[in-house]
C-alpha cells in the first residue's frame, strides 16, 4: 500500500531547452528507482489513414498535435500507483508505432514536453510547474543536432519546419505558458545553481512524504 502522493512534475519549455538536463537533474536527487520520466512527444495522435506526404507536413509544435486526453488518462493510472503501457512516437514515419512501453508508477513522475503547461486538465495534476529557458539561437542548434542525429531528419528540412511551424508555434502556444511555472530556470541545464535549488526540493519532498 503506498503511504504517500508521487510527486508530480511537469518540466515544459521550448524545444532544445534543455529540459532533459533537468530530468536528469531530477533522476540523480531521487534515485533512478524512484524516477518516471513520461515524454509528452510520445504522444503525438496516430494518423494511419493520412498519406506519409500529407503526415510529413504535420504540425508538431501545436497543442493538437497531441493526444492530451490520452496522456492525462496514464498520468492519472501512474499517480494511482498503476503502470501504463506508453505509446511510441516514429519520427522517420510521422506516425505511432504499434510498440508500447510498459511504464510503471513511481515516487517521482515526471512529465516532459514543450506543451506539459499549456493543457488545464494536465496542470492540475502537476505538483512543481516548471518551465525551462534558453535562447532561440541556443535551441535551434540543440534541436538541428538532435533531429539529424536522432530522427534521420535532413538538416535542411529541420531548418525549413523550424521556420515554418517551430518557432512561430513557440511564441503562440510554448513561450506563454510560462506564466503557469511555479519555478522558471533561466539558462536550461546550464544554471546550476536552479538545477541545485531543484533537486533539493525533491529530495525533500520525498523525505517528508516518506516520513523521514
Amino acid at each position: 500500500m503506498k503511504t504517500y502522493e508521487p510527486l508530480v512534475i511537469g518540466l515544459a519549455g521550448g524545444t532544445g531547452s534543455g529540459k532533459t538536463t533537468v530530468a536528469q537533474s531530477i533522476v540523480e536527487a531521487a534515485g533512478a528507482e524512484n524516477v518516471t520520466i513520461v515524454p509528452q512527444d510520445a504522444y503525438y495522435r496516430a494518423q494511419p489513414d493520412v498519406p506519409f506526404e500529407a503526415r510529413a507536413m504535420t504540425n508538431y509544435d501545436e497543442p493538437a498535435a497531441f493526444d492530451s486526453e490520452l496522456l492525462v488518462r496514464h498520468v492519472d493510472r501512474l499517480i494511482a500507483g498503476q503502470s501504463v503501457e506508453r505509446p511510441v512516437y516514429d519520427f522517420v514515419r510521422h506516425d505511432r508505432s504499434p510498440a508500447t512501453v510498459t511504464t510503471p508508477a513511481s515516487p517521482v513522475l515526471v512529465i516532459e514536453g514543450i506543451l506539459v503547461l499549456f493543457d488545464a486538465a494536465l496542470r492540475e495534476r502537476l505538483t512543481l510547474k516548471v518551465f525551462v529557458d534558453a535562447p532561440a539561437d541556443e535551441r535551434f542548434i540543440r534541436r538541428l543536432e538532435r533531429d539529424v542525429r536522432d530522427r534521420g531528419r535532413e538538416a535542411q528540412s529541420v531548418i525549413t519546419q523550424y521556420r515554418r511551424t517551430v518557432k512561430p508555434m513557440h511564441d503562440l502556444f510554448v513561450e506563454p505558458t510560462k506564466q503557469h511555472a511555479d519555478l522558471i530556470i533561466p539558462e536550461g541545464g546550464r544554471n546550476r545553481v536552479a538545477l541545485d535549488v531543484l533537486a533539493c526540493y525533491v529530495g525533500r519532498t520525498l523525505v517528508g512524504r516518506n516520513g523521514g
